[in-house]
């Protein structure tokens, strides 16, 4: 989680850190490469849990062009003690939320400079929780997915819960 001491940083894919700041940036030159496009913009999180009983997360924002390719983002945080799935799981949950609402009124700002110049950017947003149908997380949808569309934000679930359970889950 951000604090006033340390700023939300991200790694890009090519391992370089950059801010929340630069992240909206980077997001708007890919998508102002090709304008007339549909974006989806998503933000996702997964962990692993740690012999120490501490939990290792990642969260990711990806930016996905839809049907030609997209672009990612990511921060690792190590946190306390974790003695059971739902706690980790509503934590990536947490973690993803906190992001979003600093990430999304960066990205409306900009958006809405850009609408000024004349430049009109389509997208969507979601967040991509790491709970699904089958195995041991099935029992969590409900809670986890209020807790999203409580936030307002359209929640998403394996299988289609990419950003948590591919890319954020590379880097765990």
């Amino acid at each position: 989680m951000q604090t006033e001491n340390k700023p939300l940083t991200f790694n890009t894919s090519y391992g370089l850190q950059i801010d929340v700041h630069q992240v909206v940036r980077e997001i708007v030159r890919f998508m102002r490469h090709k304008p007339k496009a549909e974006y989806k913009i998503i933000i996702g999180s997964d962990s692993l849990y740690l012999e120490d009983k501490s939990a290792d997360f990642v969260t990711a924002i990806v930016v996905h062009r839809v049907g030609n390719g997209g672009r990612y983002f990511y921060r690792r945080a190590k946190m306390g003690k974790f003695y059971n799935l739902h706690d980790r799981i509503v934590q990536e949950v947490l973690l993803s939320l906190d992001v979003a609402n600093v990430f999304i009124t960066k990205m409306k700002e900009v958006t809405k400079q850009a609408a000024e110049e004349g430049i009109l950017m389509k997208w969507s947003f979601e967040i991509h929780v790491d709970v699904g149908e089958q195995g041991p997380t099935k029992a969590l949808i409900q809670e986890v997915v209020g807790m999203v569309r409580a936030h307002n934000f359209e929640p998403k679930t394996k299988p289609e819960s990419y950003a948590a359970s591919k890319v954020a889950d590379k880097y765990v």
